[in-house]
């Protein structure tokens, strides 16, 4: 997991590295990283002209020394003055964009360039700011940024997410502990537990309560993408939809068949073998639904997930005294619409603090899905950062059913006996990357069932 940083918790990751060297050498390692880095964006050096946006700042400060060694390497470099009016940037291989960093507190707007040169933001895209990725201005859209130290939540929020392109750290020794946010990357999956020898459908045993008359899709998208990430026994009950109705689950789905108020007694049942339940998908909104998920969520002692149609059943009050008495953890995977009808305003530019204050006001894991996907709990494993970011997928997967397929990975993997937290992390980080594996190969808009049959074909671990 990456640390995401604030800029103040930046700045005290640079007062500590000061401790044992100076803000020179610093300073020095910040501009070679950048050189090296603008290098690689360029066909060649020796001969390329580069423009540097340099700002008064350390910023620019190290744009400045990231010049001498492209000088140095035979580049033509002009060095500009970022305080200055500066309309545009014409016949430029490379612009470097080290303007203002983290610590610019008003608007700044960028340049023209003539041109689709390459653009290389050293820390954060200039006029972006560090913490929420707003660009109060005009910034540059960066084609890479070099992030030092750590990465900041600016470049992956909002504005940033966008501006920032690839972002790449160099750490320049700046020591960076106990980040209270990160990023989640394939390394990560070394937490997925492996299966033992003595290993059997029961002990990963999973119910599903999702689907309707006429909504008969996402109990089976649901179901698919338990599967996927190694459910054992999977238990699907589609409220009021006879056991012999054929549907999109595949074979290896075992149904309960249940009416709605039978719903607690049957799903209890199921749940004194199984180890975790999904609910909500398809499942409507009636009242009668609503009260049967109440006395499930009472009796229930295990893992919950809280999908779709759940969320609209649910309310946060409900949430907070169950988990206040000791309920099971309970996973909720709201995208922003369901956020604002579960809270009563949308999550707003800042993802992060957003899920934060919901897994604070209920107690439990939050999913926020969306261009950048934030898990946020209040109780998680030793060290592992409170809160994860999810980055890996894309806006192919904003499509039906797309999160059907995650709510049943989430269930998943709490039947594998992964905590809440980083079962939410890990679940939307694969199916983030399966998304975006399989959206750079269709031409067509990605269906849900494609996402899951990639993942049954590849697995958990190489949904790539």
């Amino acid at each position: 997991m990456k640390p995401v940083l604030t800029a103040a918790q930046m700045s005290a990751a640079d007062e500590a590295a000061m401790r044992t060297v100076s803000h020179r050498v610093l300073v020095e390692r910040a501009g070679l990283a950048t050189a090296i880095e603008a290098t690689r964006l360029l066909d060649r050096v020796y001969g390329a002209s580069v423009v540097v946006l340099a700002g008064p700042g350390a910023n620019g400060e190290d744009g400045r020394v990231c010049a001498r060694h492209l000088e140095a390497r035979g580049a033509r470099v002009a060095v500009l003055d970022a305080t200055t009016s500066i309309e545009r940037i014409c016949d430029a291989d490379l612009v470097v964009d080290a303007a203002f960093g983290t610590g610019l507190s008003r608007r700044w707007d960028a340049p023209e360039i003539e041109g689709s040169p390459p653009v290389l933001a050293v820390d954060l895209p200039s006029g972006v700011d560090p913490d929420t990725g707003v660009a109060a201005g005009r910034s540059l859209r960066a084609t890479r940024t070099l992030a030092m130290g750590a990465r900041k939540r600016g470049h992956l929020l909002a504005d940033g997410a966008v501006l920032s392109g690839e972002v790449v750290v160099a750490d320049l020794g700046i020591p960076v502990v106990d980040a209270p946010v990160a990023l989640v990357d394939d390394a990560d999956l070394r937490w997925l537990p492996a299966l033992g020898r003595d290993e059997h459908k029961w002990r990963r045993g999973l119910v599903i309560v999702a689907g309707s008359a006429g909504m008969l899709g996402a109990p089976g998208l649901a179901s698919a993408g338990a599967l996927a990430v190694q459910a054992g026994m999977v238990l699907l009950c589609v409220p009021d939809v006879p056991r012999r109705r054929e549907g999109p689950w595949g074979t290896e789905v075992v149904r309960l068949a249940a009416s709605t108020p039978e719903i607690p007694e049957v799903v209890g049942a199921a749940l004194e073998r199984a180890r975790a339940l999904v609910a909500g998908p398809g499942v409507g909104r009636a009242a009668r639904t609503q009260k049967s998920l109440a006395d499930v969520l009472r009796a229930t002692r295990e893992p919950v997930v809280l999908d779709a149609d759940a969320l609209h059943l649910v309310d946060v009050e409900t949430l907070r005294g169950r988990q206040e008495r000791g309920g099971s953890p309970v996973v909720l995977t709201p995208h922003d619409g369901e956020y604002a009808a579960l809270f009563g305003a949308p999550p707003g530019s800042d993802r992060i603090d957003a899920a934060q204050d919901a897994a604070a006001r209920t107690g439990c894991t939050v999913l926020l899905k969306g261009p950048t996907t934030v898990i946020a709990s209040t109780h998680v494993p030793p060290g592992v950062p409170a809160t994860l970011v999810v980055t890996s997928g894309t806006p192919d997967l904003a499509t039906p059913g797309s999160g059907d397929v995650l709510s049943g990975m989430v269930g998943g993997l709490l039947a594998r006996g992964l905590p809440a937290h980083l079962a939410a992390a890990l679940a939307a980080h694969v199916h983030g990357r399966a998304g975006a594996s399989l959206g750079a190969r269709c031409r067509a808009g990605l269906l849900a069932e494609a996402v899951a049959a990639v993942l049954s074909r590849r697995g958990a671990t190489d949904a790539r």
